[in-house]
């Protein structure tokens, strides 16, 4: 097996995962059958807040937390609904969209410019408490 840059991990995900604005996310806070995935990091959601109603699954545990067999499995992921992930910049939640369509998980899309596009664009944020 060759080794795979993290230039080209990121291209094959732009190509694999579909990408969301702001404005596009914000119309889907709260909607049935939406849940927004947070993975950035438990001190990085104290710190800044988050998406309100957003599940907390660093990305350091996504594989963990999403396979129904892991030891952290949370049950959300076992449905049918549409996942908006995001980190602080949008790179980490590009990648995590990638191994969630790999595991199986398809109907994913990555926040575009993540948490801090989010909060630049002025929408809602609620405080996180310590993790």
């Amino acid at each position: 097996m060759s080794a795979i840059s993290l230039k080209d991990m990121m291209a094959e995900a732009h190509s694999a995962v579909q990408s969301i604005t702001v404005d596009d996310a914000a119309e889907l806070v709260g909607q049935p059958g939406v849940i927004f995935i947070d993975v950035r990091e438990g001190r990085e959601r104290a710190a800044d807040g988050h998406i309100p109603g957003s599940v907390h699954a660093a990305r350091g545990f996504l594989e963990l937390i999403a396979d129904p067999a892991g030891p952290m499995h949370n049950p959300i992921f076992a449905g049918d609904d549409r996942f908006v992930l995001f980190c602080a910049s949008g790179g980490r939640s590009l990648l995590s969209c990638h191994t969630l369509t790999k595991m199986g998980i398809t109907n994913v899309v990555n926040l575009a410019g993540g948490f801090n596009a989010w909060r630049d664009d002025d929408q809602a944020v609620e405080d996180s408490p310590d993790v």
